[in-house]
């Protein structure tokens, strides 16, 4: 009995060794597990930085894409500008020779036309030429008023074309939109509107830009310029993000101006000959 007491107190200190032992490897444990957490955190916050930074990238491609999308609309303007520049020099070219042509067939026709005597009567008082000056002056006041008119015209919408030219849109969808207002049966109102909608656009007035080219279709359905307007129509739709819509339009232009430029450029935007 006195050796199993002896026994049992000698085997005390070694379970209790064994204790201490197990207590430790669970403190070790939980460490272990604390550590393992806190690599996670830290890999996680990590991720969530690299993650902020990209966004931030990203932030940075999406502001160079709009800027690119800003210069191609400026590009596009000027584009367009120098064509109707060109049109219009060509069409006063043109204008130029038919009047020449007029003049000379008219000197032509004087030189062999009636004699004198078939001339209508002189003003009492005033010498036979003097009579057709006074006769003459009546009748030259129409065209003259008429040309000084379309002058004035030319200015204004020439004026607008500058600040367009320039960059200064705002001003420019102004001044367009007064002289459409102003000067509504113009051959010019319809470029006049398709600028002011053009200058819209380059200012992300998207919404306006497609009201003021829907007024030019609508107003003036027979001109040139309704199939560039539609197409102006599409751009700022897809700017709004409705494909839909700029997919209709620019299938519209295909099926209804099949042969003008913008159905060409329609076509091309569809993924179509």
């Amino acid at each position: 009995m006195a050796l199993l007491l002896c026994a049992q107190l000698a085997s005390a200190p070694a379970r209790a060794a064994l204790f201490d032992d197990e207590e430790a490897r669970r403190r070790v444990e939980a460490l272990r597990a604390r550590v393992d957490q806190l690599e996670t955190t830290l890999s996680q916050r990590l991720g969530a930085l690299e993650d902020t930074v990209k966004g931030q990238g990203l932030l940075d491609l999406l502001r160079d894409v709009e800027q690119i999308k800003a210069d191609i609309a400026k590009l596009r303007g000027q584009y367009e500008v120098l064509t109707y520049e060109l049109e219009q020099a060509q069409k006063r070219q043109r204008d130029l020779y038919l009047d020449l042509d007029s003049r000379v067939r008219k000197i032509e026709s004087a030189g062999g036309g009636a004699p004198a005597a078939n001339a209508p009567p002189a003003a009492e008082g005033l010498p036979p030429a003097s009579a057709g000056a006074a006769a003459g002056a009546g009748t030259s006041q129409g065209p003259l008023a008429a040309a000084a008119s379309v002058v004035t015209e030319q200015r204004a919408y020439d004026a607008a074309l500058d600040q367009f030219k320039s960059g200064n849109y705002a001003a420019a969808v102004a001044s367009f939109q007064a002289f459409a207002r102003a000067n509504s049966k113009s051959p010019l109102a319809p470029s006049a509107l398709y600028w002011a909608g053009n200058a819209q656009f380059a200012l992300k007035d998207f919404r306006g830009a497609i009201g003021t080219q829907r007024q030019l279709v609508a107003t003036y359905p027979d001109s040139q310029k309704v199939p560039d307007a539609m197409l102006n129509i599409a751009s700022c739709y897809v700017e709004l993000g409705d494909a839909a819509g700029s997919r209709r339009t620019l299938q519209e232009i295909v099926a209804k101006y099949p042969t003008s430029e913008a159905a060409g450029k329609a076509r091309q935007r569809l993924g179509v000959r």
